[in-house]
């Protein structure tokens, strides 16, 4: 479920690549219906059962996705490891955004599998 806190959060931020956010969002929002949105950690962030990953403002190179709880879920086109369980998802253009949109829907696929299991 879209949240207005989200929209007035996105509407007012000051971001190189806020229209790649934008159409992130919107791309995992369509992934599942269950998924809801809030703004969290500075950014907005979404869930299912727990927190799926959060938008990191403060990193203007690029649209950058913070996965919280990133074990079980499968590093490649989209996500790269980080320290302490985590993953990050970049996306330096639109044409990147649209080029990966099916990776980034998997990995949120993947990772409403790994909850429905626990």
């Amino acid at each position: 479920m879209r949240s207005k806190k989200v929209d007035e959060f996105l509407a007012k931020l000051d971001h190189p690549l806020r229209e790649e956010l934008a159409a992130l969002r919107e791309i995992i929002m369509k992934t599942h219906p269950e998924i809801t949105e809030d703004v969290k950690w500075g950014g907005p962030s979404f869930y299912y059962k727990g927190d799926i990953a959060t938008f990191s403002p403060r990193v203007k190179d690029a649209a950058t996705l913070v996965f919280h709880q990133a074990e079980g879920l499968t590093p490649g086109a989209v996500l790269e490891p980080a320290p302490k369980g985590k993953a990050y998802a970049r996306f330096k253009s639109m044409a990147e955004v649209k080029a990966k949109s099916k990776d980034l829907q998997a990995i949120i696929k993947q990772w409403i599998k790994l909850m429905n299991k626990s």
